[in-house]
């Protein structure tokens, strides 16, 4: 690779991170960029890192967010181009790579576009506004005249333009403004529009840059065997019938260092990733497993059903009036509890990582959702300085929150080390099913009290379960609840408007590796809050879509979505005996979405026929992706409800692939419509929120055609008539 100047990197970046024309840098098959970036300031508006022009007009955008599906590869440049008044056709974008200033690069927790919403059009807004500074001063007339569009400014009276490379050498010697003024709304030209995405034709045709695609001259790549249970250790292990296969140069202990423990396991490494599996297949290891005998599902589960009895740790802003009081003197009381279980990520792309550490520095090639986060992990790691530690971020196939845990980079890093080469390491698709982390099993304990007139006097939620905070993040958790648990039952995500209302939160400890799965604690948790909401309805003898908007009364945005679902799915029009429709709404990430869930009797079971949505995420992008994430939460949603969970027994996994861990076929696919709120309101997040109200709402559905009441998940669809 060719070495980099630092004049090469003041052009690039300059005083406001929009440079000149830059020597050709060199770059393997899948380096994203490759400017050197150490002593990154920290992101402000002072600072513009995000627009690179050179002095041939070539404008580059960068994408802070990974693109794992979700679409920041194109929302994030977008809000950039918005305001720089250029197209995405007249643009590269480039993944940043982790360093400081850019700010916060974890995509998660849907948080994109609604914390990049006014940041990034700030930076693009700020750039204009030089470049149009810069055009005035050289014809030597008032900034008013002139304007930008097109990537050129314009001279109004005179309707002489420059472009902005002919613009951009002076206006990189202003001052940035520091409250460069944003657009209204009403004269977007990108934002709000359904506008392609630039990087679907590379997906199409092969040319886009995943994790698996990395090369790296004289790569070795490498597979492992994990212990096939929890706490699985190696006492010995046989390499010599692997390396009689032509290819396999190294069989070597190596360990996967999880955040809650580090488990040992032995890699094959290979010329060749054939040579590395069928090496591994070969390999002889007695494994340790002591203790895995106690670690199962059900012992899991029944855990919680005794914590469940148990008071919990409550939610203090999340509690109002006297509890206890309201529900022994309410008319009906209700009680159930919802069940939720363990489920795996099962991306299309499975773990991969490409690293080469080369003594006190290392490059890596990651398919990560937060290369920020990954470098003071690596360099904690390696014990080597974080300056050190350059990521490249490539294209993820699919993630959902699986690759912000970083022990498949770290495999690899121990790996590298230790053959003093660069290494792409590969799990296979079993690896990826049976070792996790999955999604935490979680139960909801539900009070509720109604009085005569059939007002919820009573409302109580106990959570109960795993903690990703107490695992992975070794949060005590002491005396507190995990406030990521309560999304969408929390007051603010589910206003309801109970007479009194509890909140609280029962810990579970368990040694099955868990962590965020798309929409997180949301999934499960609107599960019981949306499924209970419909039996105290049904228990007043009220409409649930009428129970609902009365509670939500004082809560506009919520009432809104609600009234628009009952017209777009028809709610109120007379169903045949042998259909049903179920409604949830639920509140995550700033966004409030609702389903409406027809079904109808299949012989034994139930089919799903029609999904109708809307969502509320305020003000959009591109309202084609909203309508594309939605669905894809809808899918997701809907397999954790009627496929198969992931089940532990003595320690290990019962599901390894996709002939026992399915996922909805696409013959199964119900219609879907999504409809999208216009308003001015703040952005929320898309990639998730479609998620927790589908399988609520599909429940409901089945109550109402079949009179029985779903309380755990999965369950049989086709076996529930």
């Amino acid at each position: 690779m060719k070495n980099n100047s630092r004049r090469d990197f003041i052009k690039a970046t300059s005083l406001l991170a929009i440079g000149f024309s830059l020597p050709s840098l060199g770059k393997s098959e899948t380096t994203i960029h490759k400017i050197d970036t150490t002593n990154a300031a920290a992101l402000g508006l002072e600072l513009n890192p995000y627009i690179l022009i050179n002095d041939a007009g070539k404008i580059t955008l960068f994408n802070a967010r990974p693109d794992m599906g979700q679409g920041t590869y194109q929302s994030l440049p977008l809000l950039l181009a918005e305001e720089l008044e250029v197209t995405l056709d007249q643009v590269t974008i480039q993944n940043t790579d982790g360093q400081g200033k850019y700010g916060s690069q974890l995509s998660g927790g849907s948080s994109s576009i609604r914390t990049r919403w006014t940041p990034m059009r700030t930076a693009g807004a700020a750039v204009r506004e030089m470049l149009i500074s810069a055009a005035a001063k050289k014809w030597q007339v008032p900034v008013n005249e002139c304007y930008a569009e097109n990537a050129k400014v314009i001279h109004k009276p005179s309707n002489k333009s420059f472009t902005y490379g002919e613009l951009v050498e002076d206006a990189s010697k202003l001052e940035v403004p520091k409250e460069p003024k944003l657009k209204d709304a009403k004269d977007f030209k990108l934002l709000g529009k359904s506008v392609p995405r630039p990087e679907i034709p590379s997906k199409i045709n092969g040319t886009a840059v995943f994790g698996l695609d990395a090369v790296v001259p004289g790569m070795l790549y490498a597979t492992i065997e994990h212990s096939p249970t929890m706490l699985g250790k190696v006492v010995s292990f046989d390499g010599s019938e692997a390396m009689k296969i032509k290819g396999v140069k190294f069989v070597l202990k190596t360990e996967r260092k999880m955040p809650h423990k580090t488990v040992e396991a032995v890699a094959v490494v290979a010329d060749n990733y054939w040579a590395a599996a069928k090496g591994r297949k070969a390999l002889k290891i007695k494994w340790d497993s002591e203790g895995s005998n106690k670690i199962s599902s059900d012992a899991y589960f029944a855990n919680l059903q005794e914590l469940g009895k148990t008071a919990g740790e409550v939610y203090k802003g999340d509690t109002k009036g006297d509890f206890a009081k309201e529900y022994s003197g309410a008319t009906q009381k209700i009680q159930a509890s919802y069940q939720t279980p363990f489920v795996a990520h099962a991306p299309m792309e499975p773990e991969n990582a490409t690293v080469w550490v080369q003594g006190d520095k290392v490059e890596l090639w990651a398919p990560t959702q937060g290369p920020d986060g990954l470098i003071p992990e690596v360099a904690q790691y390696l014990k080597i300085k974080p300056e050190n530690v350059k990521v490249n971020v490539p294209f993820m196939g699919g993630a959902f929150g699986r690759r912000a845990y970083y022990d498949y980079v770290m495999e690899a890093l121990h790996i590298s080390k230790q053959v003093n080469a660069p290494i792409k390491l590969i799990w296979t698709r079993e690896d990826d099913t049976v070792q996790g982390p999955f999604r935490p099993g979680m139960l909801s304990v539900m009070e509720g009290g109604i009085d005569a007139k059939g007002a919820v006097v009573a409302h109580n939620h106990k959570i109960v379960g795993a903690s990703i905070q107490h695992q992975v993040f070794g949060s005590p958790l002491k005396d507190m609840p995990d406030d990521w648990a309560s999304e969408t039952a929390n007051v603010e995500d589910s206003p309801y408007d109970f007479n009194s209302r509890k909140l609280s939160f029962h810990l579970a400890k368990t040694d099955i590796p868990i962590v965020w799965w798309r929409s997180v604690y949301s999934s499960t948790t609107a599960f019981g809050q949306e499924s209970f909401i419909d039996e105290l309805a049904h228990a007043a003898k009220i409409d649930p879509l009428a129970f609902r908007l009365d509670m939500l009364a004082e809560s506009p945005r919520f009432t809104k979505v609600l009234q628009i679902l009952a017209k777009k799915s028809n709610y109120h029009a007379k169903l045949s005996d042998n259909q049903a429709i179920g409604i949830a709404v639920a509140r995550s990430f700033g966004t409030i979405v609702a389903h409406a869930v027809t079904v109808s009797k299949d012989g034994n079971g139930a089919k799903i026929d029609k999904v109708v949505s809307v969502i509320d995420c305020g003000m959009t992008v591109n309202p084609d992706n909203i309508k594309a994430q939605t669905e894809g939460n809808i899918v997701m949603g809907l397999t954790a409800a009627i496929k198969n969970g992931m089940t532990f027994k003595d320690g290990q996994a019962e599901q390894t692939n996709f002939h026992q861990y399915n996922v909805l076929r696409i013959n199964e696919m119900p219609k879907v419509e999504v409809h999208i709120v216009e308003n001015s309101e703040a952005p929320g997040g898309v990639g998730e929120p479609g998620l927790p109200p589908i399988a609520p709402a599909l429940c409901n559905a089945i109550f109402n055609l079949t009179g029985k009441r779903v309380r755990t998940l999965p369950f049989e669809i086709d076996n529930i008539v």
